[in-house]
């Protein structure tokens, strides 16, 4: 009898795929879109610079002058000592926050919103920043690190800089039982098997005779979930149309 395949596992969403979110120290995102946002700009004191288990990047904690507190992601070079700005009128320095309309072409930014006021969604990770690359009517284009381009609403806003920890992916962990418990914290399987180093009975592409899937990629559109693996939704599927 085989085992169940790791796309099923994860479907049940036992301990070991289950994010010890407790652990972390809140949602990490822009402050509320209010009337200040919108029209002005708010002054905000870094308070402190602190580390969660869920986020790679450092965080900095930062207290506005109305009294309002929010955790968010430390740019390069910030520091306790650091003023930081967020809305319409906020000046292109790094830290600040202000809509993508008002932000130069050309310019590093991250955490930027998907819909106006979600607080952030895109570049997030340590290291990492998007660009700036073109403007229209009522949309801006931005480029990934990914070098993908993605258009957004001209109110979208998003962090001026690059997100502290550019090197932290260049550390090695050395030790296999650190890699562990880097990716539990954040709740990604480690380690994990390939399917072609398994047996036939226990995933699709699993064979004895040698580490070759030997068959398409590409599953059937209605396959059931044991079968389902491979190039899920691919664009290319090899017929012509």
């Amino acid at each position: 009898m085989g085992k169940r395949l790791i796309v099923q596992r994860r479907g049940r969403g036992t301990s070991t795929y289950r994010a010890n979110s407790f652990r972390n120290l809140g949602e990490v995102k822009h402050r509320y879109y209010d009337e200040i946002e919108k029209a002005n700009d708010i002054h905000g004191k870094v308070v402190d610079l602190v580390h969660c288990p869920g986020h790679s990047a450092v965080l900095a904690i930062v207290r506005y002058e109305n009294g309002e507190t929010c955790a968010m992601f430390a740019s390069k070079g910030l520091s306790t000592k650091n003023v930081v700005t967020s809305g319409a009128l906020a000046s292109v320095e790094a830290g600040n926050t202000l809509p993508l309309k008002n932000i130069p072409l050309g310019t590093n930014v991250y955490n930027v919103e998907s819909r106006v006021g979600d607080g952030g969604k895109f570049v997030r990770v340590a290291g990492t920043s998007a660009t700036v690359v073109a403007k229209t009517k009522n949309k801006v284009l931005v480029q990934f690190p990914s070098k993908k381009q993605k258009s957004f609403n001209e109110n979208c806003r998003a962090t001026i800089g690059i997100i502290a920890g550019t090197g932290k992916k260049e550390k090695p962990f050395v030790k296999a039982g650190k890699r562990f418990h880097a990716m539990k914290a954040k709740s990604k399987l480690y380690p994990k098997t390939s399917g072609v180093a398994m047996n036939a009975v226990d995933h699709p592409f699993g064979c004895g005779r040698g580490r070759h899937i030997g068959k398409p990629k590409i599953p059937p559109r209605h396959a059931p979930p044991g079968r389902n693996v491979g190039s899920l939704r691919a664009r290319k599927t090899g017929k012509r149309k």
